[in-house]
């Protein structure tokens, strides 16, 4: 059994509102008490309301529950806009149900879909850098290539990732320019225009080229 599915299994069983102990979930998982221990870790951090303590057993406290829905790549990304935008509403409990329904909505996605490309995550200011972001996702989802200007350095790029690192939104691209992959801070462009040349995957020039370099 994979993490992902064990999580799963751990919070189905602790959902019944009885105390497990962590020595009975290792025997009937198969994993070490320790294990148990830091799944119960993981739980708890990505907003899961685990109670209990080592030695003691753990239950989880009733919440809600929603069944599996699909989406869309435009509804995964309006989500993500109004999240971030709940980070900077001034309202400190929605910022930080926001915060940790980002990290649930996160931990479920699957690492290859292209809904993937576009993390979550919050800035001080939700708004900053924003405006060439449909521009940019635009072109990555139509391998469309950029002309971009930043800091008084013009490429021609082959857009790649959207992230936001909770201070700025960073592309990260491949630049025929450079012959190279670079990162660019999205608040430091001054100039974006879309190019009427389309791009294919290269080797060596992909998003999974740059993960293989560690990146």
């Amino acid at each position: 059994m994979n993490r992902k599915d064990r999580l799963f299994a751990l919070m189905q069983r602790l959902r019944d509102g009885q105390l497990h102990t962590a020595e009975a979930m290792a025997q009937d998982l198969q994993v070490s008490v320790r294990t148990i221990y830091r799944d119960m870790e993981t739980l708890a951090a990505s907003g899961v309301p685990v109670t209990g303590a080592r030695g003691y057993g753990y239950t989880v406290r009733e919440a809600i529950t929603l069944p599996p829905l699909n989406v869309t790549p435009e509804e995964l990304e309006a989500l993500h806009i109004a999240l971030a935008t709940l980070r900077t509403s001034g309202e400190e409990e929605l910022a930080v149900s926001a915060r940790t329904l980002a990290d649930k909505i996160q931990a479920v996605l699957p690492a290859d879909s292209e809904t993937s490309k576009v993390s979550f995550g919050f800035a001080t200011n939700a708004a900053r850098g924003f405006e060439h972001i449909p521009a940019i996702r635009a072109a990555i989802r139509a391998h469309q290539k950029l002309h971009i200007v930043a800091e008084a350095q013009a490429q021609q790029v082959r857009p790649l990732h959207v992230d936001y690192w909770g201070t700025v939104w960073t592309v990260l691209s491949w630049s025929d320019t450079a012959e190279d992959f670079v990162t660019l801070r999205v608040d430091r462009i001054s100039e974006l225009t879309p190019l009427p040349e389309h791009f294919e995957d290269e080797p060596g020039k992909t998003l999974e080229d740059w993960r293989g370099r560690g990146g």
